[in-house]
Parts: C-alpha cells; sequence; structure tokens
C-alpha cells in the first residue's frame, strides 16, 4: 500500500458528497481509503447542505475536484450543472458531479453499482423487479434493470411520481395497496425507510415477503436492516445496500479522479466503518 500519510496541504485536491442528511455517508471513508492506497495527495469529505444553489457554486468557488450527490439532491441538482451526462440525463438523477475546469457536469454511478450488486444474485432477461420508491435512487436502478433486459414495476407513496418515473423509463406504476398482486420475483428498497436511526420500520408489509425470491435493500447503515432481517427468515435470497455503494463508489472515484478505483481497500474501508460505529450485523 502507498504511503499518504502526510497532512494536507495547499497541494491537497479537495472532493466531497451533497446531502441532507450527510454524517450517516460512508462514502468519505472509502474514498479516502483509495486515495491512501494509490498515493493521492487527496480528501473526500461530507458536506451538510443548507441550500444547494449556493454549494453548488462553491464547488465553482473553491475549485473542488468534484462531489457524490445523494439525498435529497440527485434531481434537484440538475438544472444547476452545466452538462450532464447521456445517461445521467436519461435517468433524471445525478450522483456524482465532476468539476472540468470551472464547468460542472453530471454523472450517474448508482445505476452501475445497482446493476452489479443484482448480477451476483440474479440474471435480468426475463426476470420481473419490483421497485419501492420513485426518487432518483429508484430512478437508476429502474434504468439499469431496463438496460439489461429486465421488467420493473414501481410503487411510491406519492403515486404521481411512480407514474412519471414508469412513463420515462418504462414500466408500470402501481398503487401501494397493489404491491401484495403483483408477481415480482425481485423486491428492491429504494427508499430510506429503514435507515438508522429509524431501524425497525419497513416500507412492506413483512408477511408479504416470502413470494420473492431475492430482496435487496439500498439502505446500507444498519448493514443488515430490518427488510433483510425478515427476508432472510421467509427464505429469501437477499442483497446488502452496501454492495451497490461500494460498486457505484468505485465508479465515481473512478469519474472523478481518472484512476482505476482500488475496489478490495474502498470495500475493506466501507466494512470497517460501520463496524467501528458498531453497525456491521
Amino acid at each position: 500500500m502507498a504511503d499518504n500519510s502526510k497532512k494536507t496541504d495547499a497541494d491537497t485536491r479537495v472532493y466531497g458528497i451533497l446531502g441532507r442528511p450527510v454524517a450517516h455517508s460512508l462514502s468519505p471513508a472509502m474514498h479516502n481509503a483509495a486515495f491512501r492506497e494509490l498515493g493521492v495527495n487527496a480528501i473526500y469529505v461530507a458536506f451538510p447542505v443548507a441550500a444547494l444553489p449556493q454549494a453548488v457554486a462553491g464547488i465553482r468557488g473553491l475549485a473542488l475536484g468534484g462531489v457524490g450527490v445523494t439525498i435529497p439532491f440527485k434531481e434537484e441538482i440538475i438544472p444547476l450543472l452545466d452538462a450532464l451526462d447521456p445517461q445521467a440525463a436519461r435517468i433524471g438523477a445525478v450522483n456524482t458531479v465532476v468539476n472540468r475546469e470551472g464547468r460542472l457536469v453530471g454523472y450517474n454511478t448508482d445505476w452501475l453499482g445497482a446493476v452489479a450488486a443484482l448480477k451476483a444474485k440474479t440474471g435480468f432477461r426475463g426476470e420481473h423487479f419490483l421497485i419501492l420508491g420513485a426518487g432518483g435512487a429508484a430512478r437508476a436502478i429502474a434504468f439499469g434493470i431496463r438496460q439489461e433486459g429486465g421488467r420493473v414495476s414501481l410503487a411510491d407513496i406519492d403515486a404521481p411520481k411512480a407514474v412519471a418515473l414508469a412513463r420515462d423509463l418504462g414500466g408500470e406504476a402501481l398503487p401501494l395497496g397493489a404491491v401484495n398482486l403483483c408477481p415480482a420475483a425481485v423486491l428492491i428498497n429504494a427508499t430510506p425507510v429503514g435507515m438508522a436511526p429509524k431501524v425497525g420500520e419497513m416500507a412492506i408489509d413483512p408477511d408479504g415477503l416470502s413470494r420473492f425470491r431475492l430482496v435487496m435493500d439500498i439502505v446500507y447503515r444498519p448493514r443488515t436492516t430490518r427488510l433483510l432481517k425478515e427476508a432472510r427468515s421467509r427464505g429469501c435470497d437477499t442483497i446488502e445496500g452496501l454492495q451497490m455503494l461500494i460498486h457505484q463508489g468505485a465508479a465515481q472515484f473512478e469519474l472523478l479522479t481518472g484512476l482505476k478505483a482500488p475496489m478490495a481497500a474502498m470495500a475493506d474501508a466501507a466494512y470497517e466503518a460501520l463496524a467501528e460505529i458498531g453497525e456491521e450485523s
């Protein structure tokens, strides 16, 4: 491992993540581990955002190398950027902004992370996926599934938002009350329901889980959410949110730096960070 233990200095490149809340994010741990591994003089920090337009202006004003974007800004940030990668434009959500000499370009690596995590457990063609949620993460996941040839159904407490997502990316929107009638074999929770500190909450009735072959939760803190515990107790295979986070983080690192991401170092850092705060299981 390369030594990057020196203190930050005038040449340190600064990156970060914009969100509200953002203190829970494991992205700083992952990216900083990658910088240490490669010996890069850079730092990645969490920026709790009070006002998004000013925060975006700050990327330019402070010459940040770029940022990750998380809840609730993945869609809101789009009109504040100078350009969008075609895939991010199609998805309608951004989780990565690269500063190219003052020109801010938006990308989406969430869909890459979701596809990589799902591929470890399932194929896509001919498979039916039910996504709970219709926000930026749900948009990215639906896009990825459709790109791989899967069928998508969506349900959200904001029914018009689910309808719009289905129209934009291809799929069907379901009323929340009809979720138990959906014949999908794979369930994906793309909402923040179950995130610490409200770890006892679920976005679906646990009694309906046994009909799914595979259950994925994008929430990664705690690592094993109540949804995953309930699913496992009913015989479902599961995918932890940390898997999607690690894969999307590696893709984001490569966009921000132009360097090959040290995936193992980033994964180790994510797991270690959860263990340190007592949320490893």
